[in-house]
């Protein structure tokens, strides 16, 4: 494997800036192959989707590629992907179309462990349809949420199981493909949160057995906005809330409105990217795509490892992403002083590591950090040595005044 981190770095404009991006949970920062596409797209003639003339014909094609680049990221098929404004909008929108299969009695199970994005859609629709919400737990001290956690909520009424694939706050990765099966076992949906995920390690939607699996490109180099995969098969037995004559066809009864054609030709960009990050590799983009995304987390590995170690010889300093099988992200707290007051002083050095809950307010409050969270470390692609030891630099300084 060929991971040369100084040639990916220089493909990063914003980088320029010298700031140590601990921040990719919240977003990462933008290639320059990904902010051309984006501007090419522009540049040239664009139209609504058709054949005719060239705007049309350009529309097309980006819709079509990006839904290729996708379903080869996602390990899914290009006719069951979905686009939209976010992953929570996607999420809001099958939560009400779901919703209209369930009667009285019938059980959601969600997790403390989630983003809330896939936590309040499900319990709101399941409150206007009269179903039950089931609550599954994690453990706090270890991070872990389990099979027997699932196991223990599910039931003959349970009609669907939302699950993170991955924490965005303290970066447990739970069973997923376990988890699936046993809602599948009692005749339920999994919905899975990807977006943290998707970043840090290659989706086989097959392999993990989801339903409905979510992302968002932001996440892992590409623009602002959601995609939805699914089996389009099952998209075909859905019917949402659509205008009379936007057309029924799978996937695009889904898409509310004309799609961000731009922002699709950066999301195609993007996984292009992703697939060159192992310069060695060779085959189609899945095949390089799977060879990137193990050089990747060898990358992460050893930059986690360096941060853990460094974290570690500090005082006071708590640690709370404990799981097994986690990605390369760290939340954290100190006995004697403020996350936001570590942040506000990270900042001014020119080290970005954000502090707060991040939308997980179950999971902050599960840990007994109430409302407020911590201190998320987060990796991205882009981040080298020299930015995890500025980061320690910077806490060891912290701590010591």
């Amino acid at each position: 494997m060929t991971y040369d981190i100084t040639a990916l770095r220089s493909q990063f404009p914003a980088l320029s800036a010298n700031t140590a991006h601990f921040d990719g949970p919240g977003g990462t920062q933008t290639p320059q192959p990904v902010i051309q596409a984006i501007a090419d797209a522009l540049a040239h003639p664009l139209s609504n989707r058709g054949q005719g003339v060239v705007g049309e014909r350009n529309a097309e094609n980006i819709v079509v590629e990006a839904r290729r680049a996708l379903a080869d990221l996602l390990g899914a098929d290009a006719a069951g992907i979905v686009f939209g404004r976010s992953a929570t909008q996607l999420t809001y929108d099958f939560s009400r179309t779901l919703a209209r299969t369930w009667a009285l009695g019938d059980e959601v199970v969600v997790t403390r462990l989630d983003h809330d994005a896939n936590i309040r859609p499900w319990a709101q629709a399941a409150e206007r349809a009269g179903a039950v919400v089931r609550w599954a737990d994690f453990d706090p001290t270890t991070g872990e949420l389990t099979v027997d956690d699932i196991r223990a909520v599910l039931s003959e009424r349970t009609r669907l199981v939302a699950v993170t694939a991955a924490s965005n706050l303290i970066g447990t990765r739970p069973a997923i493909t376990e988890i699936s099966r046993l809602a599948h076992d009692v005749g339920a949906l999994s919905y899975v949160d990807g977006v943290h995920h998707t970043a840090h390690a290659l989706v086989d939607l097959e392999r993990l057995g989801a339903d409905f699996y979510v992302c968002s490109p932001y996440k892992f180099l590409g623009p602002h906005h959601g995609v939805l995969a699914a089996r389009p098969e099952l998209l075909e037995t859905l019917r949402p809330d659509k205008l009379l004559p936007s057309t029924d066809a799978v996937p695009e009864r889904f898409e509310l409105g004309t799609l961000p054609y731009e922002f699709l030709a950066g999301t195609r960009a993007a996984v292009d990217f992703l697939a060159g990050l192992d310069t060695g590799a060779t085959g189609t983009r899945r095949q390089r795509l799977t060879a990137a995304f193990a050089a990747l987390e060898d990358h992460e590995h050893i930059l986690r490892t360096r941060i853990d170690k460094g974290l570690a010889s500090l005082p006071g300093v708590r640690i709370h992403s404990r799981a097994a099988d986690r990605t390369p992200t760290v939340l954290l707290t100190f006995e004697n002083a403020a996350t936001t007051d570590a942040y506000r002083f990270l900042a001014e050095r020119g080290v970005h590591a954000p502090s707060g809950s991040f939308y997980a307010i179950e999971a902050s409050r599960r840990l007994g950090l109430g409302d407020t969270g911590g201190l998320r470390i987060g990796l991205a692609p882009y981040n080298d040595t020299g930015d995890a030891d500025r980061l320690l630099a910077g806490l060891t300084d912290f701590l010591a005044g």
